[in-house]
């Protein structure tokens, strides 16, 4: 099957084409996820649109299944498929940055450290992913949230315009005045309707210094540090965001060499907006007791979004449950550090994002996007390196979950979502608007080729 197509993307096909059997192949194949090991047929990795358009024509014509790639981090491994054709964008990544008009146009290959590189040279940035290798593609195509959107909204929220080859073979753009439903749809609804090969993002002023660092406590004041941020978020400047993570503490030096090991709650912070207000905003959290280390100061933007990239790399098994909450009442959080008493892994996290601001005051219904309403985004990420450990890990991970649904504010978003199955998918969306992009792909997709993702059949 691989070598038919092979040889239909001969003639025509400027990017590399990698079969198994190939040195590279092994390597092709690899995404963030350890766990995914799947074996394509082939990986057509393009050089631009035209290429795109060569390997959609011949998985249609040939019946072949259709992954997408762009940074490869889904915790789903939906860059891989097995058995069909993976249309690897990796290599598109070129990014133009218009600063006078405050929007940078970027290809599906680049990744949020290099977009970041690029317009922060303008002292501009636009809401992006936290890990810096994460692709900018199915990030805003999923939603997106980071350090900056309590600020100014969502990755999508701030997408302008996309470029998409679609199932038949077409080039189209969505955006506000050109075709607005596909731009709808694609604003939360996934790579279900076509495969976007450019964007264009409107830009902030931002940096190129921000203030922003890490409160760390020992566990054992997990829940007086949780209920305290959640009080003081409630008032908080939009310009302030928080993430508080619950795992096993690094060995950084920025921490007392004796809690090297031992599991801490860190309030990570970043504020968007001029450092003096930020001071400001954060010095209540920054006065609670018990801190261990402060690492709150001025640093580039770009260093910032790395933070959490320790850790983070490649390879490891990974297997993550997330829920939008509605409530953290006392009971939640003595659920939630019950449970953090009990895990698994030295690398495993739980990570519980505070919401709201720019988020919420988009209207419900003006992009795929759901849930905006939610004040928190938790997620539960086991994450280790030994095949033969993954009941222990995952069933941890299934508990914790499953105890916390009980302040579940309806679903997920679809980028934290695993292999979950339909149900889950409807839960992202919610019955009106999972029936609004039914009957976007019956226009776009209608035969469903691109169906490896978190998939939104047509109707038929």
């Amino acid at each position: 099957m691989g070598a038919r197509a092979a040889a239909a993307l001969q003639h025509g096909f400027r990017g590399q084409l990698i079969a198994p059997g190939d040195p590279e192949y092994d390597r092709a194949r690899a995404v963030w996820n350890g766990a995914i090991d799947r074996h394509p047929a082939l990986i057509a990795r393009c050089s631009g649109t035209a290429d795109v358009l060569l390997a959609v024509e011949v998985a249609r014509e040939q019946g072949l299944p259709v992954a997408v790639r762009g940074g490869g981090h889904s915790i789903a491994g939906l860059a891989l498929c097995e058995g069909g054709l993976v249309v690897d964008l990796s290599s598109m990544r070129d990014v133009r940055v218009d600063a006078e008009r405050r929007i940078a146009h970027a290809q599906p290959g680049v990744t949020w450290g290099g977009l970041d590189q690029e317009t922060q040279r303008c002292a501009l940035a636009t809401p992006g992913a936290p890990i810096s290798s994460t692709g900018i593609a199915g990030f805003t195509l999923g939603g997106g949230f980071g350090w900056l959107s309590r600020a100014y909204g969502l990755a999508c929220d701030n997408l302008l315009e996309a470029e998409l080859v679609t199932a038949d073979g077409r080039v189209v753009t969505a955006s506000a005045a050109r075709n607005p439903e596909l731009f709808w749809g694609i604003r939360g609804g996934g790579g279900n309707f076509g495969i976007a090969t450019s964007f264009s993002y409107r830009l902030h002023p931002v940096g190129p210094q921000v203030l922003c660092g890490m409160l760390h406590f020992a566990a054992d004041r997990a829940p007086q540090v949780l209920r305290a941020v959640r009080g003081h978020l409630r008032g908080a400047p939009d310009g302030l965001s928080v993430t508080c993570l619950l795992g096993t503490a690094p060995a950084d030096p920025s921490l007392p060499t004796e809690v090297h090991g031992t599991r801490v709650i860190s309030v990570a912070m970043c504020y968007a907006g001029r450092p003096e207000r930020g001071r400001g905003a954060m010095a209540p959290l920054r006065a609670l007791p018990g801190v261990l280390a402060d690492t709150v100061q001025l640093r580039p933007y770009t260093v910032w979004q790395q933070a959490l990239d320790r850790g983070r790399g490649p390879g490891a098994r990974n297997y993550w449950k997330a829920e939008y909450l509605a409530t953290l009442n006392d009971t939640a959080i003595a659920t939630l550090t019950g449970d953090f008493a009990r895990i698994t892994s030295p690398l495993s996290r739980i990570q519980l994002v505070f919401l709201g601001g720019a988020i919420a005051r988009v209207g419900a219904d003006d992009t795929a996007y759901t849930h905006r309403a939610a004040p928190y985004l938790l997620a539960v990420e086991s994450r280790w390196h030994q095949p033969a450990e993954d009941p222990v890990h995952t069933a941890w991970t299934g508990r914790l979950w499953t105890a916390m649904r009980a302040y579940s504010s309806g679903g997920a978003s679809v980028n934290f979502l695993g292999q979950e199955g339909p149900g889950r998918i409807l839960e992202a969306y919610g019955p009106a608007k999972y029936r609004r992009l039914t009957a976007l792909k019956d226009v776009y997709d209608p035969g469903n080729l691109f169906r490896v993702n978190q998939n939104i059949p047509p109707s038929s």
